[in-house]
């Protein structure tokens, strides 16, 4: 058992705070990487906040992880020494049922194992990337490509592959018009990697503030979704359209912005329901679904591809002190695009 440095949340109300946790020790088929750099995604905040229901406290969250493989077990074949690697939204599966053995391990039947607040093999909770070290089986860990630039590596574990997998699922590319609802961390990684997909890519904002960065990050149209104009002049004209807020929107109103067979996809997650009129879907054949994170074969193919197409998030590096403001900041939308947190600052 390792003792290492981390920052926990001791209940929903409090902030915060330094502490030890405990890491296993490396089996034969674990991996011990000492993390460089975590990021924060609004599903951290959810999350020790409660919104998504119980949570076992104290609990260190963060997935969005990056670091260097200092420990390997006897049996470990798939990463070595000194390698450059990452850890997403998850860190086993059952790899029995009927998702996992098609690949879809992040769709487990059994629950995935997430990296923070899960019961895990042994009996404990999973303790998340807000830490210095962190203990992972070796086929839930990633390679990072070097040319990935390694302190903006962290949120492409979950912010890149949760647009990602949606993005690649419904054939985003060349001819393609998609629209993608939100211009936060989620958001603008849509924007990049659906541009790099060769598709017409539209970013739907509730105000014009980011709109200089959005046709930046490879944006051909950007519009507010706080002008009714909008919603006649798009009405029928998107094939997919991906939803990356974590607060409620009128689903019916951006339903009726899709063309004919098309689609859109929730991948923000609000803690509140989200209403609609099931006659919404029924003009253009409409769909809506849900997309959660991509597989670890997916997540790898997507690190590959943002390096190919020289695609990373923009981030905002913060110390460890920082953390609550920087949650504090998120709430309020006041980040380009996501605070990644350098661990080598935990006390």
């Amino acid at each position: 058992m390792k003792n290492v440095k981390a920052y926990a949340a001791p209940s929903a109300t409090e902030p915060l705070i330094p502490t030890t946790i405990v890491r296993r020790d490396v089996g034969p088929k674990d991996v011990l990487i000492e993390i460089a750099y975590a990021g924060i995604c609004h599903s951290d905040i959810h999350t020790v906040r409660g919104d998504w229901g119980p949570v076992p406290y104290p609990l260190t969250v963060g997935h969005e992880i990056v670091g260097v493989v200092t420990e390997i077990g006897s049996d470990v074949t798939l990463h070595q020494l000194g390698d450059r690697v990452g850890v997403g939204c998850m860190v086993n599966s059952c790899r029995e049922c009927a998702n996992c053995l098609a690949g879809a391990e992040q769709y487990c039947l059994n629950g995935n194992t997430g990296t923070y607040g899960i019961v895990d093999r042994d009996g404990t909770i999973t303790q998340g990337g807000y830490s210095t070290h962190i203990v992972v089986t070796e086929d839930f860990v990633l390679h990072v490509p070097e040319s990935i630039p390694y302190e903006a590596a962290a949120p492409l574990l979950c912010a890149g592959i949760t647009t990602y997998s949606p993005l690649a699922h419904w054939n985003a590319g060349p001819g393609k018009k998609i629209a993608v609802v939100g211009m936060g961390g989620l958001g603008h990684m849509a924007v990049k990697i659906a541009h790099a997909m060769g598709a017409e890519v539209t970013v739907l904002s509730q105000t014009l503030s980011k709109k200089d960065d959005g046709l930046r990050f490879g944006a051909d149209h950007y519009y507010a979704t706080s002008d009714p104009a909008t919603f006649e002049n798009l009405a029928n004209t998107f094939d997919l359209i991906v939803n990356t807020v974590s607060a409620p929107i009128d689903l019916d109103a951006h339903l009726a912005l899709l063309a004919l067979d098309g689609t859109m996809v929730n991948v923000g997650a609000p803690a509140e329901p989200l209403p609609l009129h099931i006659f919404t879907l029924f003009g253009n054949r409409r769909s809506f679904a849900g997309s959660g994170i991509g597989s670890i074969r997916e997540t790898q193919e997507m690190l590959v591809f943002c390096a190919k197409h020289g695609i990373a998030p923009d981030i905002e590096l913060i110390s460890a002190d920082a953390i609550n403001d920087a949650y504090e900041r998120v709430l309020k939308s006041d980040v380009r695009y996501r605070f990644v947190i350098v661990t080598t600052t935990f006390a």
